[in-house]
């Protein structure tokens, strides 16, 4: 239940990094002209987000609020349609 109110596009402020938070608890990050440049899946629990990338290393982070998410070192925002 936690996934579906985080499922969609988050970017980075520049638009570098796309990553698409799927229904399926899968995950495709686009970096740059880079498409799938990282694919996964992940788990959400509260405000936690945590990645299994495809490649084996995990990684974690923090939704500040509904629009916001900490990862990696960068800020993402809820991309509006």
């Amino acid at each position: 239940m936690d996934n579906q109110k985080y499922e969609g596009m988050w970017v980075t402020s520049d638009g570098y990094i796309r990553q698409e938070l799927l229904s399926n608890n899968r995950y495709d990050e686009a970096r740059g002209n880079k498409q799938s440049a990282y694919t996964g899946r992940y788990e959400i629990k509260g405000t936690y987000i945590y990645y299994w990338d495809d490649t084996g290393f995990t990684a974690d982070g923090t939704f500040v609020d509904d629009n916001t998410l900490h990862h990696g070192g960068y800020i993402f925002y809820r991309e509006l349609s």
